[in-house]
C-alpha cells in the first residue's frame, strides 16, 4: 500500500477543483450568494473584482470580500497574478477574524509565497483558524503535525484529520483510510479504512478509488470482490492514474473481476508505461500479441487519454 503523502494542497476558497501547485489544500465557497460571489461562479472574475470592491467601499471590514479579492489576486483570476497583494488581503480578512482567510494566510506564510516565510507564525495561524471549527485548518495542521513523527502528534493528527474526513473532505478522508491501515494515531483497522476509502472515492478521489480497489481484490477489510476491485480500478484508470491502469490491465491479462481481453490488457498497459510504470510480467505475458492487436490497443490507448 502506497505511504501517506504527507503535502499541503493548493487552498482555494472558491474553486471545487483541485489546481496543479501541490503546495495548499483547497477549500469550498464561503461568501454568502451576492454579486461578486455570483459573478465569480459564473467565471466573471472582472465583475468580481469590481463588486468586491464596491462591497468594501461601502464597509470596509466586509472579510467576505477581502478574501475573495485574495483569491482572485493569488489565481491571477481576471488580474495579474499578485501572490503579495493576495496575501495582504488575506491578512486583513484573517485580522477581522475571517478563519478561512487565516488558514490560507498560515499556508502561504508555511512556503512563504507572497509574504515572509514564517512556519512558526503560519502554523499558528492554522491552529487559530482550526480553533474556530475550519476544517481545512484541521487538515492542513493534522499533515504537518504527522510529519513530526512524534506519536502524540500522530494521535493528534488523527483527531483533526478525522473532523475534516466527516466534513466530507476527500483528501482526508483518503489519508484517514491510510492511517488506520497503518495503524498511525489510531488502531490499526482494515474495515474502517475500507470504509474511509469508500467515502474518498464517492467523493471523486482517485486515490481513494485506487486504495479501495486494492483492498477489494485482496479481501481485505472487506470480502473479496475482484469485480468491484476492477469497476474502481476503472475509474481511476480512466482519470489517468498510472497504477490504477496497471492493474486493470493485469485483471484484463488473467480475466480475473472483468473478461479475458489481450487487447484490453494491452491498451491499459501501454496506457501505464506511457506514465513510466513499468512492468516486465506483463511485458512478458502480452509479448505474443498480434499486430492487428498491438495497432486495436494502441488506438484504445489514444482514444482513453485524459485531455490536456
Amino acid at each position: 500500500m502506497k505511504k501517506l503523502r504527507l503535502r499541503l494542497l493548493t487552498l482555494s476558497l472558491f474553486a471545487t477543483v483541485l489546481a496543479a501547485n501541490p503546495v495548499f489544500a483547497q477549500s469550498k465557497p464561503v461568501v454568502q450568494p451576492d454579486m461578486a460571489y455570483g459573478a465569480f461562479q459564473r467565471g466573471f472574475y472582472l465583475t468580481a473584482l469590481k463588486e468586491a470592491e464596491a462591497r468594501l467601499k461601502k464597509q470596509p471590514k466586509d472579510a467576505a470580500a477581502m478574501t475573495l479579492l485574495g483569491e482572485l489576486y493569488s489565481q491571477g483570476l481576471g488580474v495579474v497574478p499578485q501572490p503579495e497583494v493576495a496575501a495582504g488581503w488575506y491578512e486583513k480578512a484573517a485580522r477581522l477574524g475571517d478563519s478561512h482567510a487565516m488558514t490560507t494566510l498560515g499556508l502561504l506564510m508555511i512556503e512563504g509565497v507572497g509574504v515572509a516565510r514564517n512556519p512558526l507564525q503560519g502554523k499558528a495561524l492554522l491552529e487559530q483558524a482550526a480553533g474556530k471549527g475550519d476544517v481545512l485548518a484541521s487538515y492542513n495542521l493534522a499533515l504537518l503535525l504527522l510529519s513530526s513523527g512524534a506519536p502524540i502528534d500522530a494521535a493528534h493528527a488523527a483527531m483533526l484529520i478525522r473532523r475534516a474526513a466527516e466534513a466530507d473532505i476527500p483528501d482526508a478522508q483518503h489519508a484517514l483510510g491510510v492511517l488506520y491501515m497503518r495503524g498511525r494515531g489510531v488502531e490499526k483497522n482494515t474495515t474502517e479504512a475500507a470504509q474511509w476509502f469508500l467515502r474518498a472515492a464517492e467523493n471523486g478521489s482517485t486515490n481513494g478509488e485506487v486504495e479501495y480497489a486494492i483492498l477489494a481484490f485482496n479481501g481485505e477489510g472487506m470480502p473479496a470482490d475482484p469485480e468491484l476491485a476492477a469497476k474502481f480500478f476503472r475509474r481511476a484508470a480512466y482519470k489517468g492514474n498510472a497504477i490504477a491502469q496497471n492493474r486493470l490491465a493485469r485483471l484484463y491479462a488473467v480475466g480475473k473481476g472483468v473478461p479475458k481481453n489481450r487487447v484490453e490488457a494491452a491498451s491499459w498497459h501501454m496506457a501505464a508505461a506511457a506514465q513510466g510504470l513499468s512492468d516486465a510480467w506483463l511485458d512478458a505475458d502480452l509479448r505474443e500479441i498480434t499486430a492487428d492487436e498491438r495497432a486495436r490497443a494502441e488506438r484504445l490507448m489514444t482514444d482513453r487519454l485524459p485531455p490536456q
